[in-house]
């Protein structure tokens, strides 16, 4: 479960610990603990991240055809629907708004 709490950027907590907020982990019918999700606070820093381990390289570092698919992988999954989002992978891939729009725009 640890790779897929790192994924995720939760949280394994003991059993003792577990929320009616968190996912219950159970085996053989016990609960043994539970995964414990991340607020929105940083959701979209760990989206970068995943595109850019995703396609192995910071999105500064891509060239423009992986930095278009950098930007329909976040469109993807959801990441311009959070606050500030250009602007923050605008920042991140050190490009323009106009240019992050025409990606968004080119699919």
């Amino acid at each position: 479960m640890e790779p897929v709490a790192a994924a995720l950027g939760a949280t394994i907590v003991t059993a003792p610990k577990v929320r009616v907020t968190d996912i219950p982990l159970e085996w053989e019918g016990e609960l043994v603990g539970g995964l414990r999700l991340p607020g929105v606070q940083g959701t979209l820093e760990r989206m970068i991240a995943a595109v850019e381990a995703e396609l192995e390289a910071p999105l500064a570092d891509l060239s423009r055809e992986d930095k278009q698919q950098a930007v329909q992988l976040l469109a993807e999954r959801g990441a311009f629907s959070l606050r500030r989002s250009v602007e923050a992978v605008v920042e991140a891939m050190g490009v323009s708004r106009f240019t992050i729009y025409n990606y968004l725009n080119a699919s």
